[in-house]
């Protein structure tokens, strides 16, 4: 039997209508680093061309992406495909994949504005505690520009969740 250990995230992907402006919020808003220019990709015989078509397979023809980084190592892929599309619902939580990534600050409702103040918006009208009166533990979700999904936390997840926290 071979060992489990938890792994470390490595990077997540989002789709947006537009990589620049992406760059921009996440960069100028998030404050996360830019690793990479936007970059277009080509369906071709390149060994990034044939990893592309593997995962999407043929007919992809092109697309942008952009490579960032968090404070804490997590990279952030930026891309912006053909012919995207935005959801009429952008919230379907209920159905499989993922509905949201969370960020961390000590100041929830300085980040909320400031998400809203660049185009953004609050999915909740103000952050809620986890324990009301007894300790700081705020959460808020939000939209960036795009219409993707994320939440703000104040403090950790293990902090938040190692008492049970509802």
């Amino acid at each position: 039997m071979t060992n489990v250990y938890p792994r470390t995230f490595s990077h997540i992907g989002i789709s947006v209508p537009d990589v620049e402006k992406a760059v921009e919020f996440y960069t100028q808003v998030m404050g996360w680093y830019l690793i990479m220019e936007p970059t277009t990709i080509e369906e071709d015989d390149s060994a990034i061309g044939e990893m592309c078509s593997d995962v999407f397979g043929p007919g992809w023809g092109s697309f942008k992406i952009a490579h960032l980084s968090t404070g804490d190592r997590v990279g952030v892929e930026i891309f912006q495909f053909n012919d995207q599309t935005n959801p009429d619902n952008n919230f379907e939580y209920w159905k499989t994949g993922i509905f949201h990534f969370c960020v961390q600050d000590p100041n929830v409702e300085a980040l909320a504005d400031r998400i809203v103040a660049a185009g953004g918006k609050k999915r909740m009208p103000e952050p809620r505690y986890y324990y009301p009166g007894e300790k700081p533990y705020r959460m808020i979700y939000m939209e960036d520009p795009f219409g993707n999904i994320l939440e703000i936390y104040s403090h950790s997840y293990e902090l938040i969740y190692s008492e049970g926290a509802y």
